[in-house]
């Protein structure tokens, strides 16, 4: 690691106030998952990726400035600046902003599965409308519990 000549100060307020704002929308999005509104999910869909892009672009102006201050331009220099800054402060700020960053990764991560599964239920109803149904049910219209062996007749040719 060069010295720095001048440390400047090096700021992740930006980028908790996006990360924040990103959880807030993850929020709206899994409320609007549940309520299967999809007007609401496309709208959504653009404002998160604005807010990627953003949250992107303040890592990047992050990272330079620790380059620029002889750090590694990378999570790994970001830790390095703290243990150099030695400001209980500045550390706390980060773990918060970490962990709001890990609550926003896991909640995108339940809104993925809450997709998957209108998908999965949506591939099944197409499936029904298109004659396809047979093929994925468990259960005959008897309510008994379909079995997949094939009778000896169906594998004669």
């Amino acid at each position: 690691m060069n010295q720095p000549t001048s440390m400047k100060q090096i700021s992740f307020a930006q980028d908790a106030q996006l990360v924040g704002t990103l959880l807030e929308a993850l929020s709206r999005e899994q409320a609007s998952l549940v309520k299967a509104d999809i007007d609401s999910i496309e709208a959504l869909m653009e404002e998160k990726s604005v807010l990627l892009q953003r949250i992107n672009m303040t890592a990047k102006s992050r990272y330079a400035e620790l380059a620029a201050n002889g750090f590694e331009a990378n999570e790994s220099g970001m830790l390095a600046w703290l243990k150099h800054q030695a400001k209980p402060v500045i550390n706390q700020q980060w773990l918060n902003f970490q962990k709001t960053l890990s609550q926003a990764k896991e909640m995108n991560r339940l809104n993925g599965v809450l997709i998957n599964k209108h998908f999965n239920r949506n591939q099944q109803l197409l499936n029904h409308l298109q004659g396809n149904s047979n093929a994925g049910d468990v259960y005959g219209k008897n309510g008994q519990a379909k079995s997949h062996a094939y009778s000896r007749g169906s594998l004669v040719a």
